[in-house]
């Protein structure tokens, strides 16, 4: 059986359900294709805080994009972590640098929420909308047609568009069967995350120690009946990741707090660790004629400061937004000119934000003495540039630069925590 639609989404996760809700309100004919069932998307795990382990730390910028989508609304707010402090710190040396939203005239630097909350209320979002929506549908082949594409699904069923949008993560299938040029290197490290009660608050403030062998992240998350959680991000060589895997609960609680060199106070318990190798990739194109790569597929970088779900969420707008520009005019929105206005404005920018995070990985893994002297010289340096330091945060909030429509509309900046 084939069905025909306007516009395919493959992929259902949080990018790739953003892009399909901010397109659900036009004439077009959408549907919205994932592999897993829908019983399986936007749900966390069983865990012992309750937490799940996959969080994203949430600029203003995606925040806005969410709240324009209907989505942020559903999230109860007792899921939701407002931070308003970073502290970053080298631990081989003195260098250390702190940001505050109070510095901005902010409340808050942006929240830490876990994936599946997002995704769940982006896809009830969807459920009110005319957008058909396939869960648990694998996709076998893509057939390149005369006019458009066509998806052939392990059950036989076949769907087909002029435009297909692939937001279908960091290994997307859609992008290896078209045949995307890659740009990819292992970082040859793995990032170990879990969630942890810690003795002392947080301080809604998102804590970073940078270690010899990587980056150790606290974020914070919202306290349950006085007790205290931070999930946590570090990035390890492989067998050092394997030693901390094999440890028991109190041995890498300890070994932890020792790690963050005890400014939460004790580590009193962890959920289950999880384990990922750290790979960076780029496409070289985000568009050929009638397909178009976004979030995760089109790049995924180090989890350095959280960026990448932001840099998706701001695909997913300039997509849109260019999209929707498109079809005001009556051009093809599978036209390779118009897909290519949207590569244009967003491949300098993840480009850029790439670029900043491996200069910093690679900065902050140098043993060289003069190169610890420099990097400790220079966060002290750029502690006291109070101008400067609110210039680059505010950027990396989303408050500041050319932004889609759907992140800088001011009747969605909520004051919500």
């Amino acid at each position: 059986m084939n069905h025909s639609f306007d516009l395919i989404v493959v992929g259902a996760g949080m990018v790739g359900a953003a892009v399909a809700r901010a397109l659900a309100d036009t004439p077009l004919r959408i549907a919205v294709l994932d592999a897993l069932p829908r019983e399986a998307l936007g749900r966390g795990g069983e865990t012992g805080s309750g937490y799940d382990p996959r969080v994203s730390a949430l600029s203003a910028a995606s925040q806005r994009i969410l709240s324009a989508l209907g989505a942020w609304q559903r999230i109860a707010p007792q899921r939701r972590c407002a931070y308003s402090a970073m502290r970053v710190w080298d631990a081989e040396g003195t260098g250390e640098i702190g940001f505050d939203a109070a510095a901005l005239h902010e409340t808050r630097l942006g929240h830490i929420v876990e994936n599946h909350l997002v995704q769940q209320a982006l896809l009830d979002s969807l459920d009110e909308t005319r957008v058909e929506l396939f869960f648990g549908q694998r996709v076998q082949g893509l057939v390149r047609e005369e006019s458009g594409w066509r998806l052939n699904l392990a059950d036989g069923l076949r769907l087909s568009a002029p435009l297909l949008i692939a937001a279908d993560g960091a290994r997307s299938q859609i992008r290896e069967l078209a045949g995307f040029a890659m740009r990819e290197w292992d970082y040859l490290h793995h990032a170990l995350v879990t969630t942890v009660q810690l003795e002392q608050p947080h301080q809604a403030t998102a804590w970073q120690r940078f270690l010899p062998t990587g980056p150790l992240a606290f974020l914070p998350l919202p306290d349950v009946d006085g007790r205290h959680y931070c999930s946590i991000v570090w990035s390890l060589l492989p067998e050092q990741a394997e030693q901390m895997m094999a440890l028991d609960e109190p041995a890498f609680c300890a070994a932890l707090g020792q790690a963050i060199e005890g400014r939460l106070g004790r580590v009193l318990s962890a959920d289950r660790r999880h384990c990922i190798p750290l790979r960076q990739r780029h496409a070289r194109q985000y568009a050929m004629p009638g397909l178009v790569l976004v979030g995760d597929a089109a790049h995924s970088i180090h989890p350095l400061a959280g960026q990448g779900v932001n840099l998706g969420f701001l695909d997913a707008a300039e997509l849109a937004e260019v999209l929707l520009a498109a079809l005001r005019r009556g051009e093809s929105l599978a036209g390779l000119a118009v897909l290519q206005r949207y590569e244009r404005r967003r491949m300098a920018d993840n480009l850029a934000m790439m670029a900043a995070m491996e200069g910093f990985e690679r900065l902050f893994h140098a043993d060289a003495p003069t190169l610890r002297w420099v990097r400790n010289a220079g966060m002290r340096w750029l502690d006291n540039q109070p101008l400067l330091k609110s210039g680059l945060i505010r950027r990396a909030m989303g408050l500041s630069g050319d932004l889609p429509a759907l992140a800088r509309d001011p009747e969605i900046v909520s004051t919500q925590a």
